[in-house]
């Protein structure tokens, strides 16, 4: 314990240990507003996106297909990539609204 004392204490000439941990604080809380909480913010607004696809959707997957939503069930979808061709996808797989990408190209 008096080991722990002797650390804690610091010299008349030296300065205060908090102002040295001051700049490793301030990254932390930097690295939070910028890069952590738009990072979750992100994800939350895809979950809600993917719980609220609908029958006739048009949606793109993250292997890359273009489709049309046929039929939505509890964790899978069934995407129409082309007449008659149909494909059984995973919810977590289905990325964004095609729509999106077509304003954005504009």
């Amino acid at each position: 314990m008096n080991h722990l004392l002797v650390l804690l204490q610091t010299p008349a000439g030296t300065s205060n240990p908090l102002t040295s941990l001051l700049p490793l604080v301030l990254i932390i809380v930097v690295f939070y507003f910028f890069m952590i909480r738009p990072q979750v913010k992100r994800q939350k607004e895809l979950k809600n996106y993917r719980n609220s696809l609908q029958k006739n959707d048009k949606v793109i997957t993250t292997g890359g297909i273009y489709g049309k939503i046929t039929d939505v069930k509890d964790l899978t979808v069934t995407v129409e990539i082309a007449e008659n061709i149909r494909v059984k996808v995973d919810k977590s797989a289905v990325l964004k609204d095609s729509s999106d990408l077509q304003t954005t190209q504009k």
